[in-house]
């Protein structure tokens, strides 16, 4: 797969391909249903699939306080499309100019000049220019202009109840983990590579896999039982998401304590998968009140294995 970062790195090879636009934040079965149409359309035409995403994400720039929390950072949802088998990722960066430039500009400069767009897959509900008066209609009367197609994209429901990033959130904010995976097609996870932390985790009898989460916010704060991908392996562990404030944390971070599991990790990619809530995260009077704590959580998370292992 290709990335394509910035409209100045389009290059004539890049025209002519079939189209979509959007977040695509998780890539969840809706967004799969979305590609799927772009995927046979782009077979049936013989040309490239082309996913449109923006960063930030428009409301990231806009409020960026009440952005809702990212199910997946860029480079995760990157290798997600591409694992769907997206050829080529165009990334515009949200900035003043993109947001002032209009509806028919943007349709104009950037499907019909740039990319020219064969066929293009949108959502009824869509909206983009400045004075937000591109949407589905608009698409339609200029594909007629232009000479190029659109289609609306299909609604994919799990429970009679339409699938989209807020539904997924709302699962991982209530803990519903079977729910967001079937959302999802897959469990939720997330991926990084482990930095040096504070070592702190050692001094406590619990040291951790530190992941900076890189994004404005997180669907998930708290403890979990989770399982760690990590060299091929799937090895069970207990996992803190939060702020850390025992220890005056300024920035989120993920701490994932690997059960049985010896070795540096340093420098290598993990993904994390959440399968248990087990507490929020609070703040302890002191370093001997979190190591308790820290004690407690282990047993904890190895009661709740043996039991669902033993409803497997």
């Amino acid at each position: 797969m290709e990335l394509i970062r910035g409209l100045h790195n389009l290059r004539e090879r890049h025209q002519g391909c079939v189209a979509t636009i959007g977040n695509f934040d998780g890539v969840h079965r809706g967004h799969q249903a979305v590609l799927a149409q772009v995927h046979a359309k782009a077979a049936e035409l013989g040309l490239p699939s082309v996913v449109i995403i923006f960063e930030p994400q428009p409301r990231e720039f806009f409020t960026p306080e009440q952005a809702p929390p990212r199910l997946t950072r860029f480079g995760e949802k990157v290798r997600l499309l591409e694992f769907a088998g997206v050829e080529r990722v165009l990334c515009l960066m949200f900035n003043t100019r993109l947001r002032s430039m209009s509806a028919d500009d943007f349709i104009r400069q950037l499907l019909v000049e740039r990319l020219h767009v064969s066929h293009f897959v949108v959502g009824d509900d869509f909206r983009f220019g400045c004075d937000r008066r591109g949407d589905f209609a608009l698409l339609r009367e200029a594909g007629t202009q232009y000479g190029f197609s659109v289609e609306e994209t299909a609604t994919f429901e799990v429970d009679q109840e339409r699938v989209s990033s807020t539904r997924v959130r709302a699962a991982l904010q209530a803990h519903q983990f079977d729910l967001a995976e079937r959302l999802l097609g897959r469990p939720y996870r997330v991926a990084g590579r482990v930095m040096h932390g504070q070592k702190l985790g050692r001094e406590l009898g619990a040291p951790t896999a530190n992941v900076r989460m890189h994004r404005f916010a997180c669907p998930l704060r708290g403890v979990y039982v989770v399982d760690c991908l990590v060299r091929g392996k799937r090895v069970p562990g207990v996992c803190n998401v939060g702020m850390r404030p025992t220890v005056h944390g300024r920035q989120p971070v993920l701490e994932a304590h690997l059960l049985d599991f010896q070795g540096n990790l340093y420098g290598e990619l993990v993904q994390v998968e959440f399968r248990h809530f087990l507490r929020e995260e609070r703040r302890f009077d002191g370093l001997d009140a979190l190591k308790t704590q820290i004690s407690s959580d282990i047993e904890a998370a190895r009661q709740w294995l043996v039991s669902s292992r033993s409803h497997d």
